[in-house]
């Protein structure tokens, strides 16, 4: 107790000796307009939404239906293989494979599903236009789970458990004539059970949080290279027109670049596949299987149209990015290091290079790695049995 109380002293000692972090030597100060920027960043977490199109969104008997679901090798026809053989709990629900692989390989790297609630548009393509649309698309990818509809409706049917369980959540016993309907309250399950993934607050949120409420900030609650990294993200770098809003993600589609990293003979349209994707698919939100009786959500699915430019993907989130690499829809990048330099270096053709000297660029991924915990707050449960 003695040992703790004398470190306190001293160290509140140490901080009456420091000027203010926004002129301390070394540390980066923010004008009214930078400080909005940061803001607009938060507050994390975003507040909880239901999804519309899924009637089973926030249920509590299709989170846990769908939880045993994610990690069921039985969904795949093989038996070997389950949603979550690409989507990792410790590994921030992705792989830290260069390109995802079940049955076989596939043609791009896995993303994350932290967050994945916040979206619009799923997939680096975007050829899914809701969460339980999206997660339809392994089950069937003869390269994934490799199942049909039929496969995964008598699964659900036969066995005691999934079927009582089934019951529980959408009120009735699964349909004995309908596969396909089964196979979509399936995915409506498992999206609702990713809705629940959310990444933890960060040093950046702390920082924030401190900003918000007037407070002064010290290099020990927030490095200066974090801080001068901050203010390229949100000025000289304009990372934060793509990397917007709390998630760092306007879920949008833009060339970053990295397609170039990918060998001659393996061309990605993107957006341009991904659109002709989603309008053709019966599981879009302008089909019948859309819960939400407003039907406005499809007017984006109408009003969509391909971008400008090939090789336009989905922008990531930034949160938690330091356990999600390799980088990019290919899986091409290795290091946050290797993607700040190709900004500054290469670009695109939507973003011209930064041209930030080494000194800058290790600012830039300090900030980065801020919006990184080591952490997953996610707990496997364990649900009683189903009667």
């Amino acid at each position: 107790m003695r040992t703790s109380r004398v470190a306190g002293l001293a160290l509140g000692a140490l901080a009456a000796l420091l000027p203010p972090a926004a002129s301390a030597a070394g540390a980066a100060s923010f004008t009214e307009a930078e400080v909005r920027a940061i803001l607009a960043h938060g507050p994390w977490p975003a507040p909880a939404t239901r999804d519309p199109s899924n009637r089973v969104s926030g249920n509590r008997s299709a989170i846990e239906l769908g939880e045993i679901l994610f990690f069921e090798t039985r969904l795949s026809t093989s038996g070997s293989f389950a949603c979550a053989s690409c989507h990792v709990p410790e590994r921030n629900w992705t792989d830290n494979r260069i390109r995802g692989a079940a049955a076989a390989d596939v043609d791009r790297n896995t993303p994350t599903l932290m967050n994945v609630r916040l979206g619009r548009w799923f997939g680096w393509a975007g050829g899914a236009d809701s969460l339980w649309s999206q997660s339809i698309r392994p089950i069937l990818d003869a390269r994934e789970l490799g199942a049909s509809p039929r496969h995964v409706a008598e699964l659900v049917r036969n066995d005691e458990q999934l079927a009582c369980r089934y019951r529980r959540t959408f009120g009735a016993a699964p349909a004995s004539a309908n596969d396909e309907a089964v196979l979509v309250d399936v995915a409506k399950v498992l999206a609702a059970f990713q809705e629940t993934f959310e990444s933890p607050g960060t040093p950046f949120d702390r920082f924030r949080s401190r900003l918000a409420r007037g407070e002064q900030d010290r290099p020990e609650l927030y490095s200066d290279s974090a801080r001068r990294g901050l203010k390229i993200f949100i000025g000289k770098g304009n990372c934060a027109s793509c990397h917007s809003g709390p998630n760092f993600t306007s879920g949008e589609f833009h060339d970053n670049g990295f397609s170039s990293y990918a060998a001659p003979s393996r061309v990605d349209q993107g957006r341009i596949e991904g659109l002709k994707e989603v309008q053709a698919s019966r599981f879009n939100l302008l089909g019948t299987y859309n819960d939400d009786p407003s039907k406005i959500a499809p007017e984006r699915v109408r009003a969509a149209t391909a971008p400008g430019a090939a090789n336009a993907f989905k922008v990531p989130t930034l949160r938690h990015l330091m356990l999600t690499a390799p980088y990019g829809h290919h899986g091409d990048i290795g290091t946050l290091a290797d993607v700040v330099r190709h900004y500054s270096e290469r670009g695109s053709r939507e973003v011209k290079p930064l041209k930030l000297t080494a000194a800058e660029q290790t600012d830039l991924v300090v900030f980065l790695e801020s919006l990184s915990t080591m952490s997953n707050p996610w707990r496997s449960g364990d649900p009683e049995r189903c009667y």
